[in-house]
């Protein structure tokens, strides 16, 4: 369904420290950087720009916004969350553990990046 999810920073340095730190965990390779300063991040089919708003205003969180990361298991997403505090993120909710949805159960981790969006690394234990 989507193509891409563009974010806004408001230091692309520290959001390449910590990008390239949770998403790696979860096999991500480190951003491309464009000729215009945009960090890409491409994988599984998945692309994630991280940018400086094109309109000069401060990057902040999506109120009631939330990105969502695939994570192969519950460790690797304890791995993600460990990599983000460790690169300036801020751990949010509860600790990353076990959540019963109606879907099912799943691991979930949530962090804020250096800018403030929110973020969860999602592992369907069932």
């Amino acid at each position: 369904m989507f193509s891409h999810i563009v974010i806004g920073s408001n230091d692309l340095d520290a959001s390449k420290a910590f990008y390239d730190a949770t998403l790696g965990v979860l096999g991500c390779p480190p951003a491309q950087v464009d000729a215009k300063g945009r960090l890409l991040y491409v994988h599984n089919g998945g692309r994630l720009v991280v940018t400086k708003p094109l309109d000069g205003a401060p990057a902040c969180g999506a109120n009631g916004g939330t990105i969502g990361f695939s994570a192969a298991s519950a460790e690797a997403i304890d791995a993600w969350h460990k990599a983000g505090l460790a690169h300036g993120g801020v751990a949010i909710e509860n600790p990353p553990g076990p959540r019963e949805t109606p879907i099912g159960t799943l691991y979930l981790g949530y962090l804020r990046d250096p800018s403030g969006n929110k973020l969860c690394a999602l592992h369907p234990m069932g």
